[in-house]
């Protein structure tokens, strides 16, 4: 039967509030903590996910670069080779034919390499798709 006299009843009341207003300033914190290092994980992977974008561009770029500059060669030689195997009559005819043909080609691939570039998932999808699971959407 111990009885806590006056002065002690009230320190330990103290007590006892104390640690249920710092344990809600400490949820606090901590929750505050977990949206800011969430908010950085989401900044790191959509850095991640700009900087491969910008690799996967320039990749396409520089190796189409050198493919049409390779392609060029060969066909500048190849025009050549048949523009000589042709009778002098019909040389004329011989390379409006394959100008229509080049220049039918160019449109050609000019369509192709505006389909490679679009990204059918849109850019940032990673991210989009970890932010809807955040928010419980997935």
């Amino acid at each position: 039967m111990s009885e806590i006299p006056k002065a002690d009843a009230s320190a330990h009341s103290a007590r006892q509030r104390a640690p249920s207003s710092g344990g809600l300033l400490a949820s606090l914190r901590q929750l505050l903590f977990t949206l800011l290092e969430t908010a950085q994980v989401r900044l790191e992977l959509l850095g991640t996910e700009l900087e491969a974008e910008k690799r996967r561009v320039l990749d396409a770029l520089l190796i189409s670069a050198m493919a049409l500059v390779c392609l060029a060669l060969g066909l500048v030689l190849l025009c050549a080779t048949v523009i000589l195997m042709v009778p002098d009559g019909s040389r004329l005819v011989a390379v409006g034919v394959m100008a229509l043909l080049f220049l039918g080609g160019g449109v050609a691939l000019l369509g192709l390499a505006q389909r490679r570039l679009r990204n059918p998932l849109g850019m940032f999808h990673a991210s989009a798709k970890e932010l809807a699971r955040d928010r419980g959407q997935e």
